[in-house]
């Protein structure tokens, strides 16, 4: 089976090559966004290539929503997909609750730079697994290294925190740190979901009625929520895994801040143009937001906890914001997101100065090779770090 798996994984790597080396729009064409038309023809051509059966796109120009569509199905019974189908956000939820969290930020109810322990009434390491029972990683693991007092929002925000992408993935499955916290970055959805706690158990705020009260409800986004709700029911994307097998949709049945919003193309189509133009913040606090917080040095984004590179081998232009990675690029700064797990890849790019974005929700792994094919033909030449996110195609379905 893991010969099968591998060979798989090979025969999927070098499509992603080749469709890199399509080299669909030259430099010189950048400024021009190809036509509805022309990318309807791309998708279903790479949908093909790659035997994905479902995704979803969206273009934003100018930070407005120019274009919404969706291709193939949502489930094993070929229910096509549509705009209003419920797709699994999956690590896209990172970069929302970032941008909420500008938001506590910004009203000073929440400090960027201030220790944790200031927030909490006890200790972190007092909190054990039967008092916060699933919500949360065991904190009480941390017990005997005083440097979780280090830990700060921006910290955390920018996965500095040394922590593994989540201590269940630890050879003991106990969490802890493994540097000085901010100093490196290593991907931690278990630091955002220290936040969550922070946020919950020390402002006595709930996570997903803040995500509702101040994005979801303001851009009138109503099929979107930080957990299963009864009115998904019907709708749901199922998806594929890189083998091809069928997946039902998770009925998440708790909120966190590492990855479990469900919404629709259309209404992350709303979220994604709202944040590149900014919405809901001043400009003091949108540019914090994207501002390159952490040089990131590392050979990829995946396996966790990597040393950096050498200095005359890093990406000078890499760094982490809040919640999103940075770049800069033929077209200026850009940001992006991604989203994974074994059945779904994911992926939102922007460019500041056009406010340009591309939005991609695919429910079949399939079609993550796709992803740097698809936002390159619309966007053009933008310098986006493909090769530093993706990394080895094998880590794929194991680790994010």
């Amino acid at each position: 089976m893991k010969a099968v798996q591998s060979m798989k994984n090979i025969v999927l790597a070098a499509l992603f090559l080749s469709l890199l080396n399509c080299s669909p729009v030259p430099a010189s064409a950048a400024a021009a966004l190809p036509t509805s038309q022309q990318i309807d023809a791309q998708v279903q051509r790479v949908m093909k290539d790659t035997g994905a059966q479902g995704l979803a796109l969206a273009v934003i120009d100018k930070g407005q929503v120019s274009k919404v569509s969706v291709y193939g199905y949502r489930d094993a019974q070929m229910a096509p997909l549509t705009t209003s189908s419920i797709m699994y956000a999956a690590s896209l939820t990172k970069m929302a609750f970032a941008y909420m969290v500008m938001q506590l930020v910004e009203e000073g109810i929440l400090d960027l730079d201030r220790s944790i322990a200031d927030y909490l009434p006890r200790p972190l390491t007092d909190y054990g697994s039967d008092e916060i029972e699933d919500r949360y990683a065991r904190w009480s693991d941390l017990a005997g290294d005083e440097r979780w007092r280090t830990l700060t929002p921006r910290i955390l925000l920018t996965h500095s925190s040394g922590f593994a992408n989540f201590g269940f993935l630890e050879p003991d499955g106990k969490l802890r740190i493994h540097f000085e916290p901010g100093s490196q970055y290593s991907y931690s959805g278990d630091g955002f979901i220290l936040l969550q706690f922070v946020l919950e158990e020390g402002l006595g705020l709930d996570v997903g009625t803040e995500m509702q009260r101040r994005l979801f409800q303001p851009l009138g986004i109503s099929d979107t929520g930080m957990m299963w709700r009864d009115d998904f029911a019907g709708r749901t994307a199922d998806g594929w895994t890189i083998d091809g097998d069928p997946v039902p949709h998770d009925e998440r049945s708790m909120t966190r801040a590492a990855g479990s919003m469900d919404t629709s193309i259309t209404d992350m189509a709303k979220l994604s143009a709202a944040i590149v133009r900014g919405d809901f913040l001043s400009a003091q606090a949108r540019q914090e937001f994207v501002r390159p917080q952490l040089h990131i040095g590392t050979a990829s984004q995946f396996p966790t906890l990597q040393d950096n590179l050498p200095i005359e081998q890093q990406r000078a232009d890499l760094a982490a914001a809040l919640g999103i990675v940075v770049f800069d690029g033929p077209q200026g700064p850009g940001f992006y997101k991604s989203g994974h797990d074994e059945i779904t890849g994911n992926m939102l790019t922007c460019i500041e100065s056009s406010q340009r974005c591309v939005l991609i929700l695919g429910n079949d792994l399939r079609a993550e090779a796709a992803i740097p094919f698809l936002v390159d033909f619309i966007l053009g030449p933008a310098g986006v770090p493909w090769g530093w996110n993706y990394g080895d195609l094998k880590l794929w379905a194991t680790e994010r």
